[in-house]
């Protein structure tokens, strides 16, 4: 990386939203991670975008798909991970998989990005249900943190 300068938080709010739309194109049609990247990349000005944080999210998420989902499954309320629609199943899979694999990224931030989506592209409650459940699974996943 030729830039040094470290991704606002603005840039990192941008990937996470393109992150989640494109996790929801691949799990809504199957396509492949690689053309939904490019198409993203021509569609959409990606000038004040941390591209490099779109592409990990894009690709982390489905690569560790199983490690991700054990992160919240366990806090779904008697809910199975299919009966989630499919905007909820993107956020949590893309909370949990920065838990889990973005450490530097504070629960607070990830939870708070995570809500902040829902509202704006999920069902009516969303939002709330996503807070709850990704509160469990910080206390879980990221517990020492919580305390401190």
């Amino acid at each position: 990386m030729a830039d040094s300068k470290a991704p606002t938080p603005a840039a990192r709010r941008k990937a996470r939203h393109y992150a989640m739309q494109g996790l929801y194109q691949w799990q809504m049609a199957g396509a492949n991670l690689n053309a939904i990247e490019a198409e993203f990349r021509t569609d959409n000005d990606m000038t004040n975008v941390d591209v490099d944080y779109f592409h990990e999210l894009l690709h982390g998420v489905p690569q560790y798909l199983g490690e991700v989902e054990a992160v919240f499954i366990p806090h779904l309320q008697e809910r199975s991970s299919d009966e989630l629609d499919p905007v909820t199943q993107a956020l949590l899979r893309l909370a949990c998989y920065e838990f889990k694999y973005r450490i530097d990224v504070p629960y607070k931030v990830v939870i708070n990005e995570a809500v902040s989506l829902a509202k704006k592209f999920g069902a009516a409650e969303s939002h709330k249900f996503i807070n709850g459940v990704l509160d469990k699974a910080a206390n879980d996943i990221r517990s020492i943190e919580k305390r401190a």
